[in-house]
């Protein structure tokens, strides 16, 4: 198993369906790659199950920044690379970070502690 964690910008809404008895949301991430002329992005579709795909149901729109650690999966479709996560976690700023095995109310938030201190603890 091939575990990846990526930093970018949602593509387009994200698209909740059911398979199997499960809620899977599904959503494409993507992630710049270079620098000036050579600037780029690399695409990963994204996979997230169970009761965190019902609590990301739109909230994951065009353009939201998300942190995403998961399995990591990769094929090929017409000569392209294609790389797939499924989604272990998802943090999409101060507001939230799900973890995907666990169930997850709409309304369970994580927050941060924005007191900095200047003392080092070593």
């Amino acid at each position: 198993m091939q575990n990846i964690t990526i930093s970018g910008n949602v593509g387009k809404d994200a698209e909740l369906r059911t398979v199997r008895d499960s809620q899977v949301l599904s959503f494409n991430v993507g992630v710049k790659n270079g620098f000036g002329k050579d600037a780029g992005s690399v695409w990963y579709r994204c996979s997230l199950w169970g009761k965190a795909a019902e609590a990301f149901a739109g909230g994951l729109t065009k353009g939201t920044k998300v942190f995403i650690t998961g399995e990591l999966t990769h094929d090929e479709y017409e000569g392209k690379p294609q790389f797939n996560v499924r989604v272990g976690s998802i943090d999409t700023g101060p507001r939230a970070q799900v973890e995907a095995s666990t169930p997850v109310s709409q309304n369970q938030h994580t927050t941060f502690d924005d007191d900095l201190s200047d003392s080092v603890p070593f």
